[in-house]
């Protein structure tokens, strides 16, 4: 059986770029639910289909990053309602309702053949970027729901990080000011819509690794943007690259301890 992550990069080395390593992850990439499992998502697909079932947009934009900045990817396309690699093991959203319900031994198994061989690859590819540069800088890319539970959310594009590490702070900063440098009509939210230290791939790597080695950031981007797919949202993922890169160039000075 493949136990390895649906998709992952052409190279398996973060990319030296300006002195950092890059690596993107994509968790959420997908809603595909394997045969094994169909029958449990029965008369769900509106569900699937919707952003409780994958983030539309984030593969998109993981692969558009991994191109321009020649950098190794690690993603998946199966629904995080099956099980979702953005949360911990224990976590009360690791899995939808009907898969919590289920015995434990098929928990386990799916967590064997989806969770941790996603879990090994993304921390060898960390790791290797360490290795090789020093650091690394981790941009896993997410989008989010533009409405939720009758709640406008207003951003067009969040970065998630840590206040308390400085490198992960810095970069946030700069890239904000770059990202409205190249389109001053984006609303960009630090730690919104979410709080970038709550549970996730990136606070997993922070439990693991010092701010002196690893930067880890999440990338929100609104799905009014995505549900389109027109020019526009060719547009942005051209200004997030842009912006991206300036803010590297820019000075920041990556990681601290």
């Amino acid at each position: 059986m493949n136990t390895r992550p649906e998709s992952t990069a052409i190279d398996t080395r973060a990319t030296d770029y300006g002195g950092h390593g890059l690596v993107i992850t994509c968790e959420h990439g997908g809603n595909r639910i394997p045969k094994s499992y169909r029958d449990l998502f029965y008369g769900h697909q509106v569900l699937l289909n919707s952003h409780r079932g994958f983030d539309p947009g984030a593969l998109i934009m993981a692969r558009a990053l991994t191109k321009a900045f020649a950098a190794p990817l690690v993603a998946a396309t199966v629904s995080r309602l099956l099980v979702d690699l953005n949360r911990s093991v224990g976590h009360p959203s690791l899995h939808y309702e009907t898969i919590r319900n289920t015995p434990t031994e098929l928990r386990q198994r799916i967590l064997k053949r989806y969770y941790q061989p996603y879990r090994t690859q993304a921390e060898r590819l960390v790791r290797q970027a360490i290795a090789d540069h020093g650091h690394v800088i981790h941009l896993s890319s997410h989008s989010f729901t533009p409405e939720l539970n009758g709640k406008v959310r207003n951003a067009d594009i969040g970065l998630l990080y840590d206040p308390a590490r400085p490198g992960e702070a810095d970069l946030c900063e700069r890239w904000k000011a770059t990202l409205k440098a190249c389109a001053p009509n984006l609303r960009v939210r630090r730690n919104y819509p979410y709080a970038g230290k709550g549970d996730g791939l990136t606070a997993w790597f922070r439990q693991r690794l010092p701010p002196g080695v690893y930067v880890g950031i999440e990338l929100e981007i609104s799905q009014k943007h995505i549900i389109t797919a027109g020019r526009d949202w060719t547009a942005l993922r051209k200004v997030i690259v842009e912006s991206l890169r300036t803010a590297l160039a820019s000075g920041y000075a990556g990681t601290s301890a």
